[in-house]
Parts: C-alpha cells; sequence; structure tokens
C-alpha cells in the first residue's frame, strides 16, 4: 500500500485557493465553505460521480491514481489561473483517489464570485482543465471483466495490456 494511502488530505493552498487529494469520502459542504465570502454574489459547485455504466458497460467501480506532489501542484496552477482569469474571490478543487463506488464523489470543484457568470465559467474550465492536466488516472472497473486504466478524461475507453506492456484488444485510449 502506497504511504500516502490513508484517510489524511494531501493539500495545497495559496491566495484564493485550495485543492486537495484524498482517499476518504469527499465534503460538499467542507468544499463550499473553503470559497464562502461576503463578497461573493454566487457560488458554484460540481460534483462528478461514478456512474453505473460507460459506454454501455455496467461499471462495479472506479480506482484513482495519482502522482501526489505534482498533481498538487499542477491542481493548484490551474486554480491560480483560473481564479486571476475570471475574477474569481475563491476556487477549491478536490479530488478523490482509490476506489470509488457507484453514486460517490470523485471530484469538487467549488468557486465563488462577484457574479455568477464568471462562477460558471471558471467551474467548468477548472474541470476541463483538471481532467486535461492533472496527474490523475483512473482504472474502469467493469461488471465480469478485468479493470482497464486510462488517462482521467472523458469519452474514450481504456485500453487493456499485457505483462509486457503491450496492447491487447480493440479498446480506444
Amino acid at each position: 500500500m502506497p504511504e500516502e494511502m490513508d484517510s489524511r488530505i494531501t493539500e495545497a493552498e495559496g491566495d484564493g485557493c485550495y485543492v486537495a487529494l484524498t482517499y476518504s469520502h469527499l465534503n460538499l459542504n467542507q468544499i463550499v465553505d473553503r470559497v464562502r465570502s461576503p463578497q461573493a454574489g454566487a457560488i458554484v459547485m460540481f460534483a462528478g460521480t461514478t456512474r453505473d455504466n460507460f459506454g454501455g458497460k455496467p461499471v462495479k467501480e472506479l480506482q484513482y491514481s495519482a502522482y501526489g506532489a505534482l498533481a498538487l501542484r499542477t491542481m493548484l496552477s490551474i486554480c491560480e489561473d483560473i481564479r486571476e482569469k475570471h475574477g474569481l474571490i475563491s476556487i477549491a478543487m478536490a479530488h478523490r483517489l482509490g476506489t470509488v463506488p457507484i453514486g460517490e464523489e470523485s471530484i469538487l470543484i467549488a468557486v465563488s464570485a462577484p457574479h455568477r457568470q464568471a462562477a460558471w465559467k471558471a467551474g467548468e474550465q477548472a474541470l476541463e482543465e483538471c481532467k486535461e492536466r492533472v496527474e490523475v488516472w483512473k482504472k474502469e472497473e467493469f461488471e465480469g471483466e478485468d479493470g482497464v486504466w486510462r488517462a482521467n478524461r472523458d469519452g474514450a475507453m481504456g485500453q487493456r495490456e499485457d505483462t509486457s506492456g503491450e496492447a491487447v484488444g480493440t479498446g480506444r485510449t
């Protein structure tokens, strides 16, 4: 078991930014409270949950792994850039690691801004950049099949590999 694989939260903070990686359940209220401010006219919250299917296949669970220190730096950089670009008051992003069962959250993103339009746009951009850039990988566990690791992005199936590292099957990456 990796050293960091316990209930502790690994986190980083900057000016108006908070990011975390944890093996524990994510708490929506705690993330919203991180961005709450009397200057905010809007708080937008996004919760990404494990759904019960992908590409027509029944999903059993997802498992997330990360290069922790680098992932936290990347998450903090994304948040700092988005906060500045959209004039946010605060932004918080927490990603769960380990096994995430059906219906549970794997990522929470909360943003606060003086006005709702900036909050909506910033929340969407934060999610897309997190999925594109953060050093987090997920293993899709399907009912009755071996799991498949893939980058943490939407729309592409993972590709099973044999023990030599050669791709097996017809999955897309």
